[in-house]
């Protein structure tokens, strides 16, 4: 019968061999000369915004997302490939005898850096790119141990034999010498493969180890990391965009989100019963392997949001459809609703219509309230109906339950929109969600934290 796990004095577990707290990792955009004589502040993506992570020993945790969620940068993090910007990881390694090392990570320079990558590797989604070309494959796979001063000679070739006869690459003598020119695309991830686990490491970081491959390989090398698991008592992290393998793979799965976990529950649990609406998006988008089988795919609308300038509340509601008035509703959302109205109207209505609420910059700034002034001295109403017209063109568009007051004023028509919150991840059944579908708790500030409101 499970037992519940040990905890340290922190309140983490002693099965864990990562710890992850608030990581946040943000890139600064360089701005122009003018920018900067200006003393205006560059802006920053977000690329890891607020990441809270446990991963458990021999575990295979899937990080699922779009491209541009984040999972590659947080799981280049994870290694100190990339530096956090604040936050911690904490690595709990192998110590002595039956003792274990806890590592922060986010505290190590880049010389102490490199003992940790005795124990943490990574495979990256390349492999064309991930091996030198001018290395033969005994060097480059055998490089980490010379790098490191673990082994020479004699022992570093046994230790190559030995790793490539692991991951499947025999006859080892036909590969030794050969050029990665001379493999083909699953060859050459077996060998990346090998090189990763040449150092007995316990976590493996896997950056879409099977997208660059022929379909025909892809199960294959997922078998062999899941042989790998068992023969070396591995833990992973598994970043994909792919639910399919993910599902085939993974023992639990993260879902990101613009820098942020959304869900994360058993792989199970969450392909049953999918929680978030990002998430129950992404498995309509599965593929059907049936031609004659049509299913339903209500694919989220737009594309996911620029992480330089995220939206308020929650940054899926521009593209979900289960969105309430408190999701975070804001004046870019109008923008795009008037935007996506002149697409489908006719050239001469596009154009009356948009003369008349003049020039749509205002609707920039991340705003919950924003007031549109008609151009050329027309009256305050003749916008407002405008906005009436787009309402009745479909009412139960999810921003109409976000508007409060659309209300003529001296100068223009305000719109108001509800205050929004912005959702933590909270326990509902046997996952964490970050949803207002699931309300307790979320933030007491209205939006997020570090985004400015006019």
């Amino acid at each position: 019968m499970p037992t519940r796990p040990e905890t340290t004095a922190t309140g983490t577990s002693v099965d864990n061999v990562l710890d992850v707290e608030d990581l946040r990792v943000h890139f600064d955009l360089s701005g122009g000369a003018l920018s900067r004589l200006l003393g205006r502040r560059p802006k920053v993506v977000k690329a890891v915004d607020g990441v809270d992570l446990h991963l458990r020993r021999g575990e295979v945790l899937g990080l699922v997302g779009e491209s541009g969620s984040g999972k590659t940068t947080l799981g280049r993090a994870l290694l100190g490939l990339v530096p956090a910007t604040s936050g911690r990881i904490t690595h709990h390694g192998r110590g002595e005898g039956s003792g274990r090392k806890d590592t922060v990570v986010t505290d190590l320079s880049e010389g102490r850096l490199r003992s940790l990558r005795t124990q943490v590797q990574m495979v990256f989604q390349d492999p064309n790119a991930a091996l030198n070309p001018s290395m033969d494959i005994q060097t480059a796979v055998g490089h980490p141990l010379k790098v490191h001063g673990l082994a020479s000679g004699d022992e570093l070739r046994r230790r190559v034999v030995d790793a490539l006869e692991r991951v499947g690459l025999s006859p080892v003598d036909r590969f030794l010498e050969a050029m990665p020119s001379d493999l083909s695309g699953g060859q050459k991830q077996r060998a990346v493969i090998a090189r990763a686990i040449i150092l007995d490491p316990e976590l493996v970081v896997a950056d879409e180890p099977i997208s660059m491959l022929d379909m025909s390989v892809r199960a294959k090398i997922l078998q062999l990391m899941l042989d790998l698991k068992q023969e070396l008592d591995l833990t992973y992290v598994y970043i994909t965009h792919d639910l399919a393998s993910a599902k085939f793979f993974c023992d639990r799965i993260a879902i990101m989100y613009l820098g942020r976990i959304v869900e994360i529950g058993p792989t199970e649990e969450v392909f049953a019963d999918p929680k978030h609406p990002y998430t129950r998006a992404l498995l309509r988008a599965i593929p059907e392997p049936d031609p004659d089988r049509s299913l339903p795919r209500d694919l989220p609308r737009g594309e996911i949001p620029d992480a330089a300038s995220p939206p308020l509340g929650c940054a899926f509601h521009p593209r979900c459809p289960d969105a309430t008035p408190v999701c975070g509703w804001e004046a870019r959302d109008l923008r795009a609703l008037l935007e996506a109205h002149w697409v489908r109207s006719p050239p001469e209505e596009f154009e009356r219509e948009q003369a008349l609420v003049g020039d749509l910059d205002v609707l920039d700034a991340p705003a919950k309230t924003v007031r549109l002034a008609p151009g050329s001295g027309r009256p305050a109403g003749e916008v407002r109906d405008l906005i009436e017209r787009v309402r009745a063109e479909d009412e139960e568009d999810p921003f109409w339950r976000g508007v409060a007051r659309v209300e003529e004023v001296a100068g223009g028509v305000e719109v108001e929109f509800h205050d929004g919150v912005d959702p933590l991840l909270r326990r509902t059944g046997g996952v964490d969600v970050a949803c207002v579908l699931h309300p307790e708790p979320v933030t007491t500030d209205p939006c997020r934290p570090d985004v400015e409101r006019a």
